[in-house]
């Protein structure tokens, strides 16, 4: 499959990804993502700082909600513009920049949390990894999981098309945000019984729809 064919839970958030466009200089505004993986593919050093223009502060602000800490925030930006010239090419995400480069930042995020013994932010990660674990299957080796990773993302993200937008909003806050229920329903306006409600129906309903797709639980 195609590098531009993929999907991402990111490309159905709530909020736009294509931040507005402000000025470099007095009239210069900021590359469009095909214009900046362009440069990637030239092997040109100027995609990172273009990368760092456009979308350093949104990968930064991920980075420090999952870590709670400004400094390994920082360390996760720059660790995600390593990853990204080390990946662009072969990967051609010219079509989903800041999904693509999200991704490489909450995972260098968590894996920050897990090596640095941040004990609250692990101990989330743990519960959410156990809540997922019933829904999600787990692969039976390094090469099923290479082979298979993709393709399970894709089912995921055509299940989470079928949600209504509440539905998508919890899910997505809790297991690509990490966001605490209590900051979900804060940020919906509704309360923690429903969110926690919200989620149970929605693993339930992902792992039936996985089932289906020929997914082994």
């Amino acid at each position: 499959m195609k590098d531009e064919e993929k999907e991402d839970p990111l490309s159905m958030r709530e909020e736009k990804d294509e931040p507005l466009l402000m000025n470099k200089g007095k009239d210069e505004p900021l590359m469009d993502d095909e214009q900046i993986v362009a440069l990637y593919f030239a092997r040109d050093e100027r995609a990172v700082e273009e990368t760092a223009l456009k979308y350093g502060p949104r990968l930064r602000s991920l980075a420090a909600w999952i870590t709670g800490d400004g400094q390994t925030a920082e360390e996760c930006e720059n660790d995600t513009y390593l990853e990204a010239w080390n990946t662009v090419p072969p990967h051609d995400p010219a079509r989903y920049l800041y999904a693509y480069l999200a991704r490489i930042t909450r995972h260098i995020a968590i894996d920050a949390c897990r090596t640095r013994d941040r004990l609250k932010r692990r101990g989330r990660i743990a519960e959410l990894t156990a809540e997922m674990e019933a829904c999600i299957p787990a692969p039976s080796s390094d090469t099923e999981e290479n082979l298979e990773a993709e393709e399970l993302g894709r089912a995921v993200s055509r299940w989470l098309r079928t949600l209504t937008e509440e539905k998508r909003f919890v899910f997505i806050r809790r297991y690509w945000y990490l966001d605490p229920v209590k900051t979900i329903a804060a940020r919906r306006g509704i309360g923690v019984g429903k969110v926690k409600m919200i989620l149970l129906r929605c693993r339930k309903e992902l792992r039936d729809y996985l089932a289906k797709e020929g997914y082994e639980i």
